[in-house]
Parts: C-alpha cells; sequence; structure tokens
C-alpha cells in the first residue's frame, strides 16, 4: 500500500459532504473547502509516527481543521487506541481511518479537531502528592524501567518491617508496630504483598525465605 491510496476513498468521503477536494496543496496532502467555511487539510501516512504528528501540527498555523489519516488496520490504533487519541485531541488534532480494500472505500472519523480542555482528577493529585510527601528521601532514579522495581511509599514500610524481622526474628506485630510506629504494619505482613512474610503463630510473624534473599536486592537504595 502506497500513501497516495488512502487518497481516492478520502476525497470521495469529502466530496460526499459538498467539498472540493484537491490534492497536494502547498504540501497539504489533501485540501477540502466548502463554501466559506474555515479549509480542512489532511496529512496521509501509512502509519501515525512523531514525522506526521509533527507535520500536522504544522499545518494547524493554517487552519485548524487538520486531520491525520492512516490506514484503517493500523497496529498503534490495535495496541494504543485510547492513549493515541488523547494525545491528538491535546495537540487539537483529528485523525481519519481510511480503509482503500472496500470496494468504494471507506472512512471512519475517530476523532475530530478542537480545542483540549483536560478534565483534572483532584483525587489522583492528591494522591501524586501524597506519595511525594510521604516517601522518605529520594530512592528511585528518575527513568527507570518499572520491571527493575520502583521504591514506594508501600515498598518503604514493607523493608522498614522486613529489616526488624530480620534482626530481631518472629515478632509481634503489635511490638513490630510499636517499634517502627507504624499503625499498618499488622495490614502490611497480613497482606504480604510482596511474599517477604509469613505467619509463625497467631499474631507472629517473620521473614520468608523469599524475604531473606530480597531484602538484599534492595540494600540501602530505600532508604536514601
Amino acid at each position: 500500500m502506497k500513501e497516495s491510496d488512502l487518497y481516492p476513498p478520502l476525497k470521495q468521503f469529502l466530496e460526499a459532504q459538498d467539498y472540493e477536494v484537491k490534492g497536494e496543496v502547498h504540501d497539504c496532502d489533501a485540501m477540502a473547502v466548502r463554501g466559506d467555511e474555515t479549509p480542512v487539510v489532511v496529512e496521509l501516512k501509512l502509519s501515525l509516527n512523531l514525522d506526521v504528528i509533527l507535520q500536522a501540527v504544522d499545518r494547524l498555523s493554517l487552519t485548524p481543521k487538520v486531520y491525520i489519516g492512516i490506514p484503517a488496520r493500523s497496529r498503534i490504533i490495535k495496541k494504543r487506541r485510547k492513549s493515541t487519541i488523547k494525545l491528538l485531541r491535546m495537540l487539537g488534532l483529528g485523525l481519519l481511518l481510511i480503509d482503500p480494500d472496500t470496494p468504494a472505500g471507506s472512512v471512519s472519523v475517530l476523532l475530530d479537531p478542537g480545542e483540549y480542555k483536560p478534565r483534572r482528577s483532584r483525587f489522583k493529585q492528591e494522591r501524586l502528592l501524597g506519595e511525594f510527601a510521604k516517601r522518605v528521601g529520594d530512592p528511585n532514579l528518575g527513568g527507570t524501567v518499572k520491571r527493575k522495581g520502583i521504591v514506594t511509599v508501600y515498598r518503604q514500610r514493607a523493608l522498614a518491617i522486613a529489616r526488624l524481622l530480620d534482626l530481631q526474628g518472629a515478632t509481634r506485630a503489635a511490638d513490630v508496630a510499636l517499634i517502627l510506629k507504624e499503625s499498618k504494619a499488622r495490614d502490611i505482613m497480613y497482606r504480604n504483598v510482596y511474599g517477604w512474610f509469613e505467619r509463625i503463630s497467631t499474631g507472629v510473624y517473620d521473614l520468608s525465605p523469599r524475604g531473606k534473599r530480597e531484602i538484599l536486592l534492595w540494600g540501602s537504595q530505600s532508604q536514601n
């Protein structure tokens, strides 16, 4: 498939809406005009990449009605549809899915261009600030791949409990809470998110074999 294969069904789609359509007008892949309305510009690409996004953003200096047209079977739409639409909406761009393989060709409007007005989440902001304020020090290197493990407030609290058990051996949850001034000590050990703890008897916990291995891997980074 070539980019030019996307043009005929796009032209037919726009002409059905009473637009006059012409290709390659001052570097614009397609331009459509209807009466005295603001012109429509469409940039055609076989994949949605940074190059076409930058081209489309540049076309916003000509008209606010700028679309990107890509094949309907584009991989990025299948894998990252929601985040792709969000990005283009933030940039004020529209998105068309074009299928030139159907007999008459088909075009679907996935997003119309328009001013982006984000809905802010107070809950998410407060959770973000809470994590920042409660985290001890700065234990993570910015840009760390998440699968390697990020030191969160919760992990710091679990590590503090694990280190205490490593020193003292099996300990009553109430005593752990008292020593560390950690009101959630019993809950953290009971939930055992990381598999570091094991219950010895009612209300008494110790480090699991996994816990003994893994707290060594974290070293001192969680305390920085």
